[in-house]
């Protein structure tokens, strides 16, 4: 048996990557098999395989096996797990590098948990994608006292896009949560990005453009305005 590079998330120090004949778990091939499912219908058609990791050589599929069911048994939802393998195998990216996007991801939302509790998978991973892009984990503990069937969703994908548009980070979340705590709508936050983006594109000073448009107090956007991204972060690259 050839020993695990790097380690295997949800495993033990030391442990080794077992023979490629070797059965897998249980609740691996459960999560593999939920997730297959999940796949149809989001996916192309040359990604919906029955056996979406078939492509990646035994140890890098052990090693993300191993991270769907740490996800598995820490309640964190699967499908963007498995989706951000399945993005960087569709790019013939290096299976190394796949594994390593994949073990952030895991990171990424378990730590959205951890700040937020059971939410929405889509919101989850939208929260995940604040942290990925820079955003504090007590920063977004904030987002976790809330109404009754409110979503953040779109909240927090202008926040993440707002920071990779070069906003300053306390700056993007000071805006984000006065808003939320006002009680915004997500037409609410669409028109502040419409707005951010547009002044950005002019050339104006990331953090300044978003200061100025909240100074101007909550707006909802034009009609036909483009919408924003509902998860920024998803569409980088797994190379």
């Amino acid at each position: 048996m050839t020993a695990s590079s790097g380690g295997v998330v949800g495993s033990t120090a030391g442990s080794v990557v077992p023979h490629p004949h070797r059965r897998a778990s249980s609740m691996r091939r459960t999560v593999l098999a939920a997730a297959a499912l999940l796949l149809m219908g989001v996916l192309p058609a040359a990604a919906q395989d029955t056996d979406p990791l078939a492509r990646l050589d035994p140890n890098s599929r052990y090693q993300i096996e191993s991270i769907l069911d740490s996800a598995e048994a820490a309640g964190v939802p699967t499908r963007p797990i498995l989706l951000k393998a399945i993005e960087g195998i569709q790019k013939h990216a290096d299976a190394r590098a796949i594994v390593n996007v994949v073990r952030k991801k895991f990171g990424f939302l378990k730590t959205a948990f951890a700040a937020l509790g059971p939410v929405d998978e889509d919101e989850l991973n939208a929260a995940a994608g604040v942290i990925e892009a820079g955003g504090k984990p007590d920063q977004l503990g904030e987002f976790r006292r809330r109404q009754k069937g409110r979503s953040d969703l779109t909240a927090f994908a202008i926040w993440a896009d707002f920071i990779g548009r070069g906003v300053p980070k306390d700056e993007a979340f000071t805006a984000i949560t006065k808003l939320w705590r006002d009680g915004a709508d997500d037409a609410t936050f669409q028109g502040l990005w419409n707005n951010v983006s547009a002044d950005i594109l002019k050339g104006l000073n990331p953090g300044a453009a978003l200061q100025n448009r909240i100074r101007e107090g909550p707006m909802r956007g034009p009609s036909g305005a483009v919408k924003p991204p509902e998860s920024p972060q998803e569409n980088q690259s797994s190379e």
